[in-house]
């Protein structure tokens, strides 16, 4: 045997040894991927476990039906059952992590996905896309910007801005999330790159994009990652970004990242190190960190002052006089499109007259240039505003 050879083998059992004396052997990380369900078939996802341990970062466990490949395997023969395995080996501490289709996580937890954009291949959290943080929308939408937070802080960003997505209660939802960083909790928007600038996104602004974080609501989001993760292959096999996420909710213990059914190997190799990434920054130790911010900054409190909101009583028209009609030229916006109407009655019943109209970037209240400054006082009080 030749000096070099020695020399060479030497080394790699130094190396091992120091590896486990370190304990990295020890706490090697180990991550599941259920293969039942997907419309690719199980073929497809195992390849995607397969491409992912190439990486030597984590071992990938399969839980499924048995195969010839390298991979250790956990054997199942539904997804039910698959799911019940998967449970076990998260609770047990096998796994750290797993990647599944079709979770029903619990009411409260959502997942935060991952996506590239096309306009500058920027990775975009898009927060969330399956699951459901509140039933309430409003509450649903600040709760994933909070998720969509500890998931960026989990991935090393450790001051990531939040974009809102222009969808129909945004305003409410930037109003609450500022009232959040008034009360102490940190929290920086992004600013769209239209010349309004804002924290409210246009579709422009998640092709760019001009934040890290984008909130929406569960089933936009959902809609928006299969767009973006399967818009070049025609819809039936995705394969640019890290899938869907983890389900992130405060008080939920596990770490489970999903794929959709259409997620092609390459999408499923990127969800696993999506898995393995969160992980080994701490995810959940975030969680509980920024829980205890949100208590210091009356976050439930907030929330169950939305929930407590009622509807504005309004007058009959006997209790109140229509005030005359003038020239209205001046815009309130951040009313919610379902909230426009009260708002303009509300504005009447204190003898502002008012229109309800629709601006370039959503509905507006139209009032004089007189009474511009008393009916924008008025809203607030009224909490429209």
């Amino acid at each position: 045997m030749s000096t070099d050879i020695k020399s060479l083998i030497s080394e790699t059992f130094l190396e091992i040894a120091k590896a486990i004396e370190s304990g990295e052997y020890r706490d090697r990380i180990k991550i599941g991927l259920t293969t039942l369900g997907s419309e690719l078939g199980v073929e497809e996802v195992i390849k995607g476990g397969l491409e992912a341990s190439k990486s030597q970062l984590f071992d990938v466990v399969l839980i499924g039906p048995k195969t010839d490949c390298s991979l250790e395997v956990f054997e199942a023969n539904d997804e039910q059952e698959a799911h019940k395995v998967m449970n076990r080996l998260l609770d047990e501490g096998y796994i750290q992590a797993c990647v599944t289709m079709h979770y029903p996580f619990p009411i409260g937890v959502a997942t935060v996905g991952r996506i590239i954009t096309p306009a500058k291949g920027k990775e975009l959290i898009l927060a969330t896309t399956t699951g459901t943080s509140d039933t309430n929308r409003t509450i649903a939408m600040i709760k994933n910007a909070i998720y969509g937070i500890i998931t960026a802080k989990a991935l090393g960003n450790s001051k990531p801005t939040i974009g809102i997505l222009n969808v129909e209660n945004a305003p409410s939802v930037e109003r609450l999330l500022s009232k959040l960083t008034e009360n102490g909790y940190e929290l920086h928007f992004g600013e769209s790159i239209r010349t309004d600038k804002g924290a409210i996104m246009r579709g422009n602004d998640f092709i760019n994009p001009s934040c890290d974080v984008m909130v929406t609501d569960t089933l936009t989001g959902n809609i928006l990652m299969k767009l973006f993760s399967s818009f070049t292959t025609g819809g039936n096999y995705e394969v640019i970004g890290y899938g869907y996420g983890p389900g992130i909710g405060f008080g939920y213990d596990r770490i489970i990242n999903i794929i959709s059914r259409a997620s092609g190997a390459p999408v499923i190799k990127n969800a696993l190190i999506y898995a393995y990434e969160v992980i080994k920054g701490n995810i959940k130790t975030i969680i509980q960190e920024e829980y205890t911010k949100l208590q210091k900054a009356s976050f439930f409190d907030l929330i169950d002052s939305i929930k407590q909101d009622t509807p504005v009583q309004m007058k009959t028209d006997e209790e109140s006089q229509e005030p005359l009609k003038e020239i209205v030229s001046e815009e309130i916006t951040g009313i919610e499109i379902f909230e426009l109407d009260n708002a303009v009655k509300v504005l009447k019943t204190k003898g502002i007259y008012a229109e309800s109209g629709m601006g370039c970037t959503g509905p507006v209240v139209l009032v004089s240039t007189k009474n511009k400054e008393q009916a924008i006082s008025i809203l607030k009080v009224h909490k429209y505003l």
